[in-house]
């Protein structure tokens, strides 16, 4: 009879030590293994060379490693780079390398498609089919680190959770991603080089909270007023702005640190003194900062992005409040990599 073979990253180390031992072999064997998986980043049993070949065939006979592939890369003018992954189950997501002067950036997708209906997002009109797992998300971030090495010359420094999907809505899985992407003996990094972008959901921002998270949290808002925003991001009935202050009060209240407010201005929706003095309200019941974010239009043009006179006039209001705001030029328009416009038209 074949065995059904478990997808070893699912595996702790423990449990893969656990594993070695009940099949009559050495604990540190686990260790050994875990190594290849998360710090090298082995997608196959045969990479693993320090092990003999009659431990490779036990693994191979037990185990899968459920590897993505970047299945298209394109590359942008302005340095930006754009996968397409392909998922062990045929499915695919997209995840963006943005380059900086000093810095480079992995943009990563927690879903495939998304489970709320924001009606300026490409993403939005896949819907979700599923969450990704842990080692999914890992290795965008891989893949990224590598291309990064490979055209700018430089590690990856920073990653942010703004592809495709919320990643509030896959808790569990993000958080064991950056669990594994933060840990010694996984990537390495530093959770304040991480930034996880919701649309928000207050019980998560909550629970975020109480899990004493370490990585940053950015806020996708929008608009301050509620029937603005419910008619843009209709979820916004179900959790109201109301619930959405009430939870990042509490978030500042446990972690102290400040929240960033991502921020899309449209022609004719958000672009008036009432919108600007509406965001600042919301801003100040706790240290906060904006990214007013330029608009990446998607095929039917009902959103357009606003003139340069109603950015200039929410800069200078925001800053006359002292309220640290920054504009953002999109990178990738030109291979559809940029905000709001990964749609998988791969």
């Amino acid at each position: 009879m074949e065995i059904k073979k478990k997808d070893i990253r699912a595996l702790s180390k423990e449990q893969l030590r656990d594993f070695f031992v009940n099949e009559g072999d050495k604990a540190f064997r686990g260790n050994q293994v875990y190594e290849w998986l998360w710090s090298k980043g082995a997608h196959d049993f045969e990479d693993m060379t320090n092990i003999s070949k009659e431990t490779r065939q036990k693994l191979q006979d037990h185990f899968v490693i459920n590897h993505i592939k970047v299945d298209q890369m394109q590359k942008s003018a302005d340095g930006t780079i754009k996968n397409a992954v392909r998922l062990h189950d045929g499915l695919i997501v997209e995840s963006v390398l943005i380059p900086a002067k000093n810095r480079t950036t992995a943009c990563v997708s927690s879903q495939v498609g998304c489970s709320l209906d924001c009606r300026f997002c490409a993403t939005a009109r896949l819907k979700r089919m599923r969450n990704l797992n842990p080692d999914e998300i890992y290795d965008q971030v891989v893949a990224i680190d590598k291309e990064s090495r490979l055209y700018h010359d430089r590690p990856l420094s920073n990653i942010v959770f703004m592809g495709m999907g919320e990643p509030l809505m896959n808790y569990n899985n993000v958080l064991k991603a950056i669990d594994k992407i933060t840990a010694p003996d996984g990537l390495a990094m530093s959770p304040k080089r991480i930034v996880v972008s919701t649309s928000g959901v207050p019980k998560m921002i909550k629970k975020m909270a109480d899990d004493e998270v370490k990585f940053k949290l950015a806020v996708s808002l929008h608009s301050a007023i509620d029937e603005i925003r419910t008619s843009i991001m209709p979820f916004n009935a179900t959790f109201p702005l109301k619930d959405l202050r009430e939870a990042l009060e509490y978030w500042y209240a446990k972690t102290k640190n400040r929240i960033t407010y991502e921020y899309v201005v449209w022609d004719g929706i958000n672009d008036t003194k009432k919108d600007v003095e509406a965001l600042i309200q919301f801003c100040k019941f706790a240290p906060s900062k904006v990214n007013l974010i330029e608009y990446n239009p998607i095929d039917d043009g009902e959103f357009q992005q606003a003139n340069s006179k109603a950015i200039d006039m929410y800069v200078k209001m925001l800053e006359a409040e002292n309220i640290t705001v920054t504009v953002r030029r999109s990178r990738g328009k030109d291979i559809d990599a940029a905000c709001g416009q990964l749609a998988n038209k791969t």
